[in-house]
């Protein structure tokens, strides 16, 4: 009976040190998780950047084949 007693008091300490690791654990999971949320959040917003710029660089090429246009048409000598 004695040594019944002994492993039990063993066996509560083991779940007991099992249970604060499985907390530890589950809250590294939860930061793990946190930071993997930020970092598509980032990636998203750098996506979102990218495409800002290309519709920039897309909008400046119109304007400049405009002036372009503008500025060779009155180098050309009118016929009037």
């Amino acid at each position: 009976v004695a040594q019944a007693y002994v492993n039990q008091r063993k066996l509560d300490q083991e779940v007991k040190t099992l249970q604060v690791q499985a907390a530890q654990f589950a809250k590294q999971t939860g930061q793990w998780i946190t930071m993997v949320e930020n970092f598509n959040q980032a990636l998203k917003e750098i996506g979102d950047v990218e495409n800002w710029a290309r519709s920039i660089e897309m909008d400046m090429r119109t304007i400049a084949t405009a002036l372009e246009y503008v500025y060779k048409g009155q180098l050309q000598p009118s016929c009037s």
